[in-house]
Order: C-alpha cells, then structure tokens, then sequence
C-alpha cells in the first residue's frame, strides 16, 4: 500500500531561539521549499546552517526557545504550526514521521525494540495486541533482521548502532505515512552500513511511496539517494535542482566549492566529513545581513550583493538558485 499523498509545502519560514543572555540566534531565514509527492529530497548543509532547525519545524516539536516569526507548514494544505495539540498528534506518524539523528538517544532504555515500535501503531490503527505483535515483526523484517523475534524483545542498549538505526526506521514507517523525514540517519554509521541504510531507505520509498526528506551534512550519502538536493547556507535555501544537475554542475558559488571536495567521494562510498575550505567563516546566527550571507566569502561578488539579498531565481527549468549572477 502506497503512503499518503498529502504534499509538503514550506512557506517564508522565519525561526528564531532567543538564548539566555536574551540574544537571538537566526535560524531560519525567509525559507521556502516544497517537497513533491514520493521523491527523495536531500538537504545539505554544514553544521549551523539550519537543517535540523527544519526537521523539527516540519513535524513542529522545536525547543521551547524556538519561536516561528513568519511562515507556514502545510501538509496536504494543513498548517501544521496552527494545528491543535490533538490534531498534530493524529498526524505525527501516521502521516508524517522522524527517523532521529540519535537512536540510541531517541529510544526508551526501559522498554523493549518491539514495544516501542506497536506503540505507534497503538496510537494509530484499530488492531488486536495479536494483530500489532505480528506487524511489528513484519516491519522488523522489512528493515532487514532475518530474526525479528531476538530484536523485538532486545532493549537498545543490547542493540549495536545499525540495528537501533533500523528499529528507528521500523518506528518512522509503521503507519505508512506519506512523508519520512530522515535527520542524519547514517552520521554515527561506519561506510558499509551507510551503505545499507542508503539502500533500505530506497527499498522503503518504492515499497510504500513514501516521500523521503534526507538531512545530511554528507553529500557523498546524498549522492546515493537523493532525487533533488537542496543546498542551504546561513539559514536559507541557496540552490534547488536534479540530484545529477546538482554534483555535476552546480550553480550556487558556494555550491560549486562544496562540490569540488565532493567528486572525490561521490560514487566511492566514501565520507565527506568537512566542506570545501572557503576564505573567511560563516556568518554570525545573531545577525542580520541585509545583503547575500555568502557576499564575504565569494569570489564572485559584485557591489549590491554587499545590500541586496537575491531571491530564487531560475536559470534554467527545474533549477533555482539564489546568486545574481543569473539576474539577467
């Protein structure tokens, strides 16, 4: 069965996190993207560029020192940010679902993998406590255990990485929902298991037609998995396009000296665990540049890019990019 079809739309995202010296970090600026019904949409970004801040606001669980400026979060043309706590709860996994970034963090230590998993389902589908046992150990085969009934009363600590790491998926895909959204899901994994999940999470989306949204700081993961990558950079969104587009010509400045430290690893398997050095450092989150963030460190400035901030513009069709070199 086919997941939902209920489409994502992000709309003018501005997010704030006041800190306790009453400082505001700018986390996300203006940002708007969409991801379409079954694809596989890859966010790339360095660390403190914004990308786990958008994971949290599409399923909105933000820290309490989070606060939503401006924008929307539509769901099949629901905004999830003015939903009622009862409504988002009906949606959080049945429609839209996390695989975390940490699961041996994210993971009851006092409850066992398969306990964890039927409580999803408890809280979604009319099902006997026959009917959930038997799904569960469905799901554990489907992420892969040939011995579903050793996993299911594992706690996690008896659990290596990649096994808590395909119980988090079993989690985020129990109630088929139309959107998965994969937050670093291989940063803890060695090479082979990266591997592995790269193939999982595409084994998922053509089973279910899932849509998947795939947050990485690895663009060399993102190669394998990814039909569109965004870029982002200081909070926003600086380029869009085809996954093969994007690695084998990029537009964004920064983009392109992202990608020449990737070409080495795309393809290989292997990890990218730094960026392209570039001159000069990434903005400070605490403020606000009226002009291009990337302006100080491009070689290819021009005067206004110092007081204008580009928009999205599109050189070319199903590209978009933000830079003024493609302002004609």
């Amino acid at each position: 069965m086919a997941g939902s079809a209920d489409n994502l739309v992000i709309r003018n995202l501005t997010i704030t996190y006041r800190l306790d010296d009453q400082s505001l970090v700018h986390a996300l600026n203006d940002l708007s993207l969409e991801v379409r019904e079954g694809e596989v949409l890859g966010i790339l970004g360095e660390s403190g560029c914004g990308k786990s801040t958008l994971a949290l606001a599409m399923l909105r669980i933000l820290p309490l020192n989070a606060r939503v400026e401006t924008g929307q979060v539509l769901l099949g043309g629901r905004d999830l940010l003015i939903c009622s706590n009862a409504e988002l709860r009906s949606i959080r996994g049945r429609k839209i679902s996390l695989i975390p970034q940490e699961p041996a963090v994210s993971l009851n230590p006092v409850m066992k993998a398969g306990t964890q998993i039927a409580e999803v389902l408890r809280a979604h589908v009319s099902q006997t406590g026959h009917e959930r046992r038997e799904r569960v150990r469905e799901l554990l085969r489907e992420v892969g255990f040939q011995v579903p009934e050793e996993i299911y009363n594992a706690y996690p600590h008896q659990l290596s990485g990649g096994q808590r790491q395909r119980v988090a998926i079993a989690q985020a895909i129990a109630c088929r929902p139309g959107l998965v959204i994969a937050d670093e899901p291989t940063s803890k994994l060695d090479p082979a298991l990266r591997r592995d999940i790269a193939d999982l999470l595409l084994s998922l989306r053509n089973r279910y037609g899932s849509a998947l949204v795939v947050i990485s700081h690895d663009p060399s993961f993102l190669a394998m998995v990814a039909d569109r990558i965004a870029m982002m950079y200081s909070g926003k969104i600086v380029e869009v396009g085809g996954c093969a587009q994007f690695f084998t010509r990029p537009l964004h400045p920064y983009s392109q000296a992202l990608v020449d430290v990737a070409r080495m690893s795309v393809g290989t398997g292997q990890r990218v665990t730094h960026f392209a050095r570039i001159p000069g450092e990434s903005p400070d989150p605490k403020t606000v540049n009226p002009g291009c963030n990337f302006e100080p460190r491009c070689a290819d400035r021009i005067e206004k890019c110092a007081h204008l901030s580009p928009g999205m513009l599109t050189p070319e069709p199903g590209r978009a990019v933000s830079c003024f070199k493609y302002d004609d």
